[in-house]
This record gives C-alpha cells, structure tokens and sequence, in this order.
C-alpha cells in the first residue's frame, strides 16, 4: 500500500488550516492531575517519583498549544494507573443533526466522545476474538463462503482460499481503492460499498490480485464482512454483542457505533471517550482481562496482535492491530496499535506497562506535518517515561 493511503488511516481530514490556537478545557490549572472518577480507572498518585514524568508531559502539552496542533486530547495509563489526562479545544467532525457531519469547534473534556475512526476495526478484532470464544464462529481458517452462501455465484478457485484469518489480516488478495476522500469520491471503494445495494456482494466481488495470504492490502471493506458475520453468528449487530460483551463489562456506558446500511460501521463507526479509550488499551495489555475477569480470551489477544504481514511503513498488522518498533532514547520500543484517520490512536507499549491514547482533527490532512505533529505526541509520552540510555 502507497503512503498516502497509509496516511489516510493516520493523517485525516483536517477540516481547517493548522493555524488555530486550542486552548486548555477544564481547570484553570493547566495540567491539573488525573481525577478519580467512577468509571474504573485507577488514577496515579501524581506525588514523588511521578512527578518528572508529568513535568516532561506537562512540557509536551504545553508545545501542543504553542504549535497550534489540532489535537483533541492525550490520556496516559502507566503501570495500570491514569498517569497524565490532557485535554483541548479545536474544530472537529461531529454529527450532524439529521445525517453526515458538520464541522464546529468543540472544547473536549472527559465525557466528550469522539470519533475513533479506524480504531473501530481494532475494537471489532476484540468481538471476534469473544465470538470464537463463545463457539459462535468456529475458526478463523472457516473459508469466507462459509459466512455468505448466498453469494456462492461469487465462488473462484482464487475466492475460495480467502478464509476469515485474511479478512481479519487484510490479506484477502481483492483489489481495493481506499484513497483519498474517504467521503463524496465515486473513485474510494469504501463510498462506492456503502451505496451498493450488497455491500458484502460488492466486496467480494473485487478482482483477484494475488493469492489470498499472501500480501497486505488495506481494505474497510473487510469490515464490513466482519459486522455482517458477528450479525449472522450471535444474532445480534455488532455494536449490541459489543456493548454486552466488551463495553458493559469494561464499564463503558457512554459510546456510538454508527450502523450503514443495516450493519454496524465496523470500519470506522465508533464514537467513544478517551478515558474508555485507555480501558481498551489496557484490557489488551492486561492480556484481555479486567478487573480479574477475562474477558477476550488471552490466546486471541496474542494471536490478533501478532505479526501476521508486512505492511507498510516499517509496521506489520496482525488480526485488525498495527505492529510497530520506534527507536527512542537508544531504546528499541515495540508497540501495538489501533490507528484511526484523523490522528485518533491507542498505542501499547508492554514494556513499559504503558498504554497511550490521542484523538485529534487532522480527517484530510494528508500532509506530512500532519502526520509527524500526531506521532509526536507518542513520542514525546514514551521518552518522558523511558530512563537514559
């Protein structure tokens, strides 16, 4: 996949001109420490040893807004507990009253919700995981036929190797445009398969480009198989199982998972908080259990979030998660991540107990000042929490 489609995951739209100036929300004390709140986060004790760290993240916030960078907030979990929580003020995308979205400047806080973007495929790989779990799918190595017979006129010798593990590792081998705009182009593959009369029909329908398995090539449409599959196994849409059994468990009870044509926008739907945002994160850093409950089973937490393909830009995708290694403070630093266009991301970084969350404006700045302004962030929390090398 070419760059500029990857930075279409990362980067986004940016709905105005990088020349704002967000502004704090909240306290009047700038980089005020985490609150308790009762939604099960466990908050640090910002005294002592912390406190260099939240100095070196204080400093951090502080450049955001001399930068003028659209980012909407920062959230830090270090060794299970809220670290650092950081919010701002800037244009985004929020619904719009009667259908689409319109563009307004929101002052975000910790009951804002925001849209996750393609961090909703990461979520949705966490309900499958639940689904094979329960014998509600029964392998991933089910070939993807299986799931639609309806569909079986679609049926190749190429077709019939792609197999649910190829839907989850975008590895399926179907030819798919996802550039840029992902909205309003005839020419994006996404647009054109939410305005097919069979979304599924239409993804499959994509010509062969290689064998299945055998290379990655990014591809929503596959989540759209995903929505309809947990649809057809449980009996309920994908945000519905989600909701019974990922986020009321988790303690989420303020979320939005957009539905497209009758199946829920598992490519990129989700409107969550950042604070639930962290949860997710930490779940999978805790080897899919919370609060001593299992609840994704830990053998498809490290199976999804494996290496499965290359991908691109030095980063390799496992079941629905980007792998990545940064280099900081002489340290090599492997991360997991789900990734959102705009600059909406949750990155885990097991080796230092830390799980990082970041939601921002960027949905069509493709530009690499974007990009870098978003991995910045990232980067400025893993050295403020990496000793000297």
């Amino acid at each position: 996949m070419k760059r500029r489609r990857f930075l279409s995951l990362l980067g986004g739209a940016a709905l105005v001109p990088l020349v704002h100036s967000p502004t704090y929300a909240g306290s009047p004390d700038a980089c005020a420490a985490p609150l308790a709140r009762d939604d099960g986060l466990a908050v640090a004790d910002v005294a002592g040893t912390a406190q260099a760290q939240r100095a070196a993240l204080c400093q951090m916030a502080d450049r955001l807004v001399a930068s003028a960078a659209n980012i909407h907030a920062v959230l830090v979990v270090h060794a299970g507990k809220l670290l650092f929580e950081h919010y701002l003020s800037g244009p985004d995308q929020v619904p719009g009253r009667f259908f689409g979205h319109r563009t307004e400047n929101v002052t975000f806080d910790a009951d804002t919700l925001h849209n996750m973007k393609s961090v909703s495929k990461s979520v949705a790989s966490l309900a499958v995981g639940i689904a094979l779990d329960r014998g509600l799918i029964r392998s991933i190595d089910q070939p993807i036929f299986d799931f639609f017979p309806e569909l079986s006129d679609l049926r190749s010798p190429d077709r019939d190797r792609i197999r649910l593990s190829h839907v989850l590792s975008m590895s399926m081998g179907l030819d798919w445009v996802e550039a840029t705009p992902a909205t309003g182009d005839f020419h994006n593959d996404e647009a054109r398969m939410n305005m097919a009369w069979d979304p599924c029909r239409f993804v499959l329908s994509r010509s062969v480009k290689s064998a299945a398995g055998q290379e990655f090539f990014y591809n929503t449409g596959a989540l759209r198989l995903i929505s309809t599959i947990i649809h057809r196994a449980s009996g309920q849409h994908l945000d519905e199982f989600a909701h019974d059994t990922l986020f009321a468990p988790l303690g989420i009870n303020a979320v939005e998972w957009l539905r497209v044509r009758g199946e829920t926008d598992a490519g990129g739907g989700l409107r969550m908080r950042p604070r639930d945002m962290v949860k997710i994160g930490q779940l999978v850093l805790a080897g899919g259990r919370w609060n001593d409950h299992q609840i994704v089973p830990k053998t498809w937490i490290e199976m999804s979030t494996a290496p499965i393909l290359k991908a691109t830009d030095d980063q390799s995708y496992g079941y629905l998660w980007w792998l990545g290694r940064s280099r900081f403070n002489g340290h090599d630093v492997p991360w997991i991540g789900a990734l959102g266009r705009g600059g909406q991301s949750i990155r885990i970084v097991p080796q230092l107990d830390l799980v990082i969350a970041v939601t921002a404006g960027y949905y069509q700045d493709y530009s690499p000042r974007a990009f870098q302004l978003q991995y910045s962030v990232f980067r400025d929390v893993v050295r403020a929490l990496l000793p000297a090398h």
